[in-house]
């Protein structure tokens, strides 16, 4: 410690410390606590954790780097600190029969300590609604639509919604005003659907029956880019955490799915294809990409009829060979599914190194080489549903909700048991199932169906 380096080298040092490790170094002594509260290391943190490339200091106001991390980083864990008796929980009728919801609002990269979140869905008369979760009241609505939606997707930073309906044809909604903001008339029904925001803008690529895969520009629906990338229809579009690929899979499992550079469907060249590669890789039926690696793809397969699953992890990267750009893929880890174990509905994965998914009524994490790493047994039925995000796991069985946080830096245990949420809301007389499972960071929500109708379940945390 007598001999003191120099700032930029100090500051260069300290770049490779994770959130607990710069918080150490701050404590060492007044030199060191210098550079650790420096704008340029927490600005850092922030970009590799969370999508806040466009964040300035005016959304920042007088707050520093750091208080902007480990503000969001409390927010974070609000959830996972939570017990059950912090819950409140409101029900609606108000849904249609087994449509998916999206989260409008929430998670927001904001200093505001009470955020409200708000869902998108659909009413049984075919309007597009958005509730407030907190309240268990509806807020908003569009007209009743004279043909039934299919698809819907949300751009959270934008407060838009996406929907696709049986007559192909695309609208958006700032779930404020009566009217979409744009509509668009497609030549095929479009099953995959992604909207996400880049530093170029926002913008929504779609996947249609034809094996089409289009790009335009959000809200307006401005066309940007069109490229025929199977025979087959796209029925999966997946976006990376930092918007750099798009991963694109066919109805027929036998082709091989592909990876689009985002940027070539963003700025399409007269007489050049975007660039994409194939992934070697076939009979695939799910895929996540990794948020703490995010060029890290995982894909699962299953043959039949022999039910055999397959995790399959590759690494893309893009190389400039002869005045050309080519996408490279690593395979870096493979593995076979033991004959016992049932072959799993839903994947997920954190930190590049770990694929948690489901098997009757337990919850598995392998290395994406194949060891099995935990086995969580919190759930007496079959587990029905499953949600994944960079901070929590969800799952649901017919009686309860089982919330499970990932941990910092992949240290063991690697995904830690926080608690349940009995289902309280069940009506003995009937015959209802959880049919999907989300959260936020101050918020869970429940699609429940019943015989006859489903309903909304929202829990809220009591703040």
């Amino acid at each position: 410690m007598e001999i003191q380096l120099p700032d930029l080298a100090l500051k260069q040092i300290f770049s490779f410390l994770d959130l607990f490790g710069l918080l150490q170094a701050s404590q060492v002594n007044k030199h060191w606590n210098r550079i650790a509260e420096s704008d340029f290391l927490w600005r850092s943190l922030s970009l590799q954790r969370w999508d806040c490339s466009n964040f300035t200091n005016q959304h920042l106001g007088t707050h520093t780097w750091k208080q902007f991390f480990l503000h969001q980083r409390r927010k974070e864990l609000r959830l996972a600190l939570a017990q059950p008796h912090n819950f409140i929980y409101k029900v609606t009728k108000n849904i249609a029969y087994d449509m998916e919801l999206a989260y409008l609002s929430g998670n927001s990269l904001t200093m505001d300590e009470q955020e409200k979140s708000i869902i998108c869905g659909v009413s049984p008369k075919q309007a597009l609604c958005a509730w407030d979760v907190q309240e268990g009241t509806m807020i908003w609505s569009s007209p009743v639509q004279e043909f039934y939606f299919l698809n819907l997707v949300t751009l959270p930073q934008m407060h838009l919604a996406i929907t696709m309906d049986q007559k192909k044809t695309i609208k958006v909604w700032n779930c404020q005003d009566r009217d979409a903001l744009a509509i668009l008339r497609m030549p095929e029904s479009c099953y995959g659907m992604e909207a996400y925001l880049t530093k170029d803008g926002p913008f929504l690529t779609v996947g249609d029956a034809a094996g089409n895969i289009y790009t335009f520009t959000l809200p307006g629906l401005r066309d940007v880019s069109k490229v025929t990338a199977s025979q087959y229809g796209i029925v999966f579009l997946h976006c990376s955490p930092d918007k750099k690929w798009i991963f694109a899979c066919g109805t027929y499992r036998r082709t091989l799915p592909q990876v689009f550079l985002t940027e070539s469907l963003l700025r399409p060249s007269e007489g050049s294809a975007p660039l994409s590669t194939s992934l070697p890789h076939k009979l695939c039926v799910s895929a996540c990409w990794t948020p703490k690696v995010k060029n890290r793809l995982t894909l699962m397969s299953q043959s039949n009829p022999e039910k055999k699953t397959e995790f399959v992890t590759f690494d893309l990267t893009t190389k400039r060979t002869g005045g050309q750009t080519v996408i490279q893929v690593h395979k870096i880890a493979s593995f076979q599914l033991a004959a016992h174990l049932e072959s799993p509905v839903w994947m997920g994965a954190n930190d590049g190194y770990t694929i948690v998914f489901t098997n009757g009524p337990y919850l598995l994490l392998f290395s994406i080489t194949g060891f099995l790493l935990q086995r969580f047994e919190d759930h007496q039925a079959a587990i029905n549903n499953f949600w994944v995000d960079p901070r929590y796991v969800l799952t649901t069985s017919k009686n309860s909700v089982h919330v499970y946080m990932w941990e910092e830096g992949g240290r063991h245990p690697y995904l830690r048991s926080c608690y349940r949420l009995e289902n309280i809301w069940h009506d003995p007389t009937t015959d209802d199932c959880i049919s999907s499972v989300m959260c936020d960071n101050a918020s869970i929500v429940l699609t429940v169906t019943v015989s006859e109708y489903s309903m909304l379940v929202m829990y809220s945390l009591n703040t």
